[in-house]
């Protein structure tokens, strides 16, 4: 006899708008500003500011997307079931495997990060080390969505915290005028324009967090209110922080010594204070904690949502019934994680991120205008242009960014 539905695991219900909040904090500020802050100033000098407003700029006209997108379906793959719904199953194995693969390259591109940070003051071996790291994460993320959440949250106090101190000692800086008229100058030559636009790619990968809000819908208490003020807050914050801080390293003087440092941020509070950078080191390495601990839910739930919708190997779509959290997808997910952050280094994966990101949000845009075009009324009607823009917009960008890197 077949077993009754209602006896069938599902996930819990139990992300309010303020978990919602963290969670796409987590991720993102965890995931960008710790990591690449260097790497970005190393490419985009002066214009490190501008290339993060255009990387936020075609966050936000995405953003808009997803969140039409989640009121209408608030299934746990996201942008899975978005491209499903507009252009097929082949469309959203497409963009639910490209969403996967950039939770778990980000997320090796932080464990490398964190690597980077801890042995600037322990003696650690960066293999076992990750491999401890994972480990332990996955086991987080199977305890349970909410303890795992509020865990996240307050590491997410500690991090947006500790980047405010660095932001408002390096105002000072900040208040020569001549300075900021070269911060804001729009570059005018093709190889300026190249390198701000390579930088802002880059800078895409630490806006990366917004998107996995809707992944966890399945989890969250009445996704259609919570979910698209949840990404608002998420990409207005993180914008804010990270323009203050790319303006006040672009004013360091010492921009290459930023760049090749292997724990920017310490380098940044050093120079600014005269203080030891070890304090900073440490809250930077707890911050990527969370962005993996994060990236880790979001990969997994996006591979639980494609084994239930059929676009992945059904039992990739268990939930564990005691803890009710999709374990087999979490141990994958961890794995995978583990086995990139072994293979490549740190800004390649950053890259390879981002070029997946945009492929994806172009797909969800498009999916949008499609979708929209296809009702003669109602909340996706009215939004099916700005998909379309939003589609073109990123689209363009990755194209352009392709060509100017393999052209």
């Amino acid at each position: 006899m077949e077993p009754a539905a209602a006896e069938t695991p599902t996930l819990k219900r139990a992300l309010r708008l303020p978990h919602l909040v963290f969670y796409g904090l987590g991720v993102t500020v965890g995931a960008g500003i710790f990591a690449l802050i260097g790497e970005i100033v190393g490419m985009a000098g002066g214009r490190a500011p501008l290339a993060f407003l255009i990387a936020g700029f075609l966050a936000a006209v995405t953003a808009r997307s997803y969140a039409v997108l989640a009121r209408r379906f608030p299934k746990a793959a996201g942008a899975a079931i978005y491209a499903e719904r507009g252009f097929g199953p082949a469309a959203g194995r497409i963009a639910g495997v490209g969403v996967a693969l950039t939770g778990i390259i980000s997320s090796s591109v932080i464990a490398l990060a964190f690597a980077g940070y801890v042995g600037a003051f322990l003696p650690v071996p960066q293999a076992p080390l990750i491999a401890a790291l994972l480990a332990g994460l996955a086991v987080l993320a199977w305890w349970g969505v909410k303890e795992s959440v509020t865990s996240a949250a307050a590491i997410t106090i500690l991090e947006i915290g500790t980047l405010t101190v660095i932001a408002v000692v390096g105002l000072p800086a900040l208040l020569d005028a001549d300075l900021w008229r070269r911060l804001v100058a729009l570059p005018v030559t093709r190889p300026d324009l190249d390198l701000t636009v390579a930088a802002a790619a880059v800078c895409f990968f630490a806006f990366l967090g917004f998107e996995d809000i809707v992944n966890v819908t399945e989890e969250t208490i009445a996704p259609e209110r919570n979910v698209g003020p949840a990404i608002a807050l998420t990409l207005a914050i993180t914008t804010l922080l990270y323009v203050a801080l790319a303006a006040v390293a672009a004013a360091m003087p010492d921009r290459a010594a930023l760049a090749a440092s292997d724990a920017p941020l310490s380098h940044m509070f050093s120079e600014l204070t005269g203080l030891p950078g070890m304090p900073i080191s440490a809250i930077a390495a707890i911050a990527m904690l969370n962005g993996i601990l994060i990236q880790t839910i979001m990969a997994s739930r996006v591979i639980y949502g494609m084994g239930r919708e059929g676009l992945l190997p059904a039992w990739l779509g268990a939930v564990e019934p005691r803890r009710r959290t999709p374990l087999r997808a979490i141990v994958l997910t961890a794995a995978a994680i583990a086995a990139l952050a072994y293979a490549a280094p740190l800004l390649q994966l950053a890259q390879a991120t981002s070029y997946l990101i945009l492929a994806v949000f172009a797909l969800v845009n498009f999916s949008l205008f499609a979708l929209g075009s296809r009702e003669p009324e109602g909340e996706l009607h009215r939004a099916r242009w700005f998909g379309f823009f939003g589609g073109l917009l990123t689209t363009g960008f990755l194209i352009y960014e392709i060509a100017r890197r393999f052209g």
